[in-house]
Order: structure tokens, then sequence, then C-alpha cells
């Protein structure tokens, strides 16, 4: 009875060891895999985006009507005798 209580703690020891040994380890490697999906889900999202730049940036320089837009929405840019109009809302009291 001796020989397998003696058995049964040096498993116990081997076994609480190899824990203490590893289990650091795979918890740090659990964390780098959590961590390369949420960097691989990013670089899916910013290619996306960069397509869609790439994209924009085409159509901007193939389309003169389009680049006319632009500069008129995004920079107030009007034509040579157009007044410009800007409305600005009342605020709500």
């Amino acid at each position: 009875m001796l020989s397998t209580l003696r058995k049964a703690f040096w498993l116990f020891g081997v076994t609480f060891f190899l824990l203490v040994l590893f289990l650091p380890g795979y918890t740090k490697l659990q964390e780098l895999r959590d961590k390369n999906r949420a960097l691989e889900t990013k670089i899916k999202r910013l290619n996306i985006e960069n397509a869609l730049l790439q994209q924009e940036l085409l159509r901007i320089a193939d389309d003169p009507v389009y680049q006319e837009q632009i500069a008129r929405e995004k920079m107030g840019v009007v034509r040579k005798g157009e007044i410009p109009v800007k409305i600005v809302p009342e605020k709500k009291r």
C-alpha cells in the first residue's frame, strides 16, 4: 500500500510540475492567438477600405463631373459669375 501511495504522490508531483512549467506558456500562446485573430480581422477591414479608396481615387482622376462635385461640396469652389449662398439652419429654442 505504501508503494501505491508513493506512486500516487510521485504522479501528482510530476503532474503539478508539468502544469506549473507549461500552463503560463499555454496561456500566453492563447493570448497571442487571440491577438493574431484580431489583427487579421483588422488587416482584412483595412484592405477593403484601401480598395474602396483606390476606387475613389480612380474616379476622381477620370471623372471631371465628380471632380467638380467634390470641389463644390468640400472646398466651396464656385464657377465664375456664380454667387455662393450659404444656408444656415435656425437654432432650436
